[in-house]
């Protein structure tokens, strides 16, 4: 027999059909499946009036009651969970790590801190939250939006035009299946007036992202930028990357000198280098478009690097970049 399980709109059609043909309360709940304090309390409390019980003025009084106790539970499951959820919104974490990194890592077979990141993302587009010092929690997420808009990319000059320009295609296999570290994927974040900017890389085994600003957007700062990021790696964790075909990678050729090869996407194919790209929308949500980056500092910008680097991401089992890059550093 159930107990304490809330009845259907079916069961309460039922319910009103016996007490009518005179049924005792008790032999409603063993007709029901339920106990017989369940059908005590659903005839108390969803009563129509006069004592009379009427199945749709009962739910509608369930359903009413139901939404009243929301706001008296406790958000998103206890106190604790509330609380290391809201914390690591404010941190940049998405829904999906702030979960993941739960399940896998921080509380791992405790189903007291498991949550799934839909309930997470229901929460935050509910506006239960709100009161009038709250900032909407969507300001948190990385678009800051509830919509979802298209991605506009900006122009590259034709591929033939960088020299010694080697094609993805031929790129060694290795690379694609992501097992064996030391290979990247690079790009240039445009700040304000297409002058100043980032250079970015990110590592395709373990998601490290590195970032270097540069006052211009040209080939000069951009191959600076890279060795600036290179250069103190050891030579098995700086193999290869995968660049756009920007006009400001015409000096690519200049990692050769200390070991690496380049290749180069396939123009208008931004998903081939999936991982920079999606790194590069997260580094977004801190330097939004217009940014003059002449007007941050490189101690903002390696605060926003360690941020990234050290939140948990999915395809790693929920362990963080700089957990996962450290592991290869340790093995040299």
């Amino acid at each position: 027999m159930k107990h304490h399980s809330k009845l259907t709109l079916s069961e309460r059609k039922l319910l009103s059909l016996w007490i009518l043909e005179g049924k005792s309360k008790r032999e409603c709940g063993r007709l029901l499946g339920k106990s017989h304090s369940t059908v005590v309390r659903e005839l108390k409390r969803n009563r129509f009036k006069a004592g009379v019980y009427e199945p749709l003025h009962a739910q509608a009084l369930f359903e009413k009651n139901k939404k009243k106790a929301w706001g008296a539970k406790e958000p998103l499951k206890n106190k604790k969970v509330f609380k290391y959820v809201i914390s690591h919104l404010r941190d940049g974490w998405s829904p999906e790590q702030i979960s993941g990194r739960l399940r896998e890592v921080d509380h791992t077979g405790n189903p007291t801190w498991q949550i799934n990141h839909e309930t997470i993302y229901q929460y935050i587009y509910s506006g239960k939250w709100l009161n009038s010092k709250d900032e909407p929690l969507f300001e948190y997420l990385r678009r800051k939006q509830k919509k979802r808009y298209k991605k506009g990319g900006r122009g590259v000059h034709r591929a033939s035009k960088i020299p010694d320009r080697v094609s993805i295609h031929d790129r060694p296999k290795e690379v694609d299946e992501r097992k064996v570290p030391g290979h990247w994927e690079g790009d240039s974040i445009v700040g304000k007036g297409h002058i100043t900017g980032l250079h970015t890389e990110y590592e395709r085994v373990t998601s490290l992202i590195r970032m270097e600003k540069i006052e211009r957007i040209n080939s000069e700062e951009t191959i600076r930028a890279q060795l600036t990021i290179f250069s103190p790696l050891p030579p098995t964790l700086r193999k290869s990357t995968t660049l756009d075909n920007g006009f400001e990678q015409f000096q690519h050729a200049k990692l050769r000198t200390i070991g690496m090869k380049t290749f180069f996407a396939d123009p208008y194919c931004s998903q081939q280098r999936g991982g920079n790209e999606n790194a590069n929308l997260w580094i977004r949500y801190y330097f939004p478009k217009k940014t003059d980056f002449s007007q941050v500092s490189g101690e903002d910008i390696k605060d926003v690097e360690w941020e990234l680097n050290n939140r948990p991401r999915k395809r790693l089992r929920y362990k963080t970049p700089q957990e996962a890059f450290n592991t290869y550093l340790v093995q040299l």
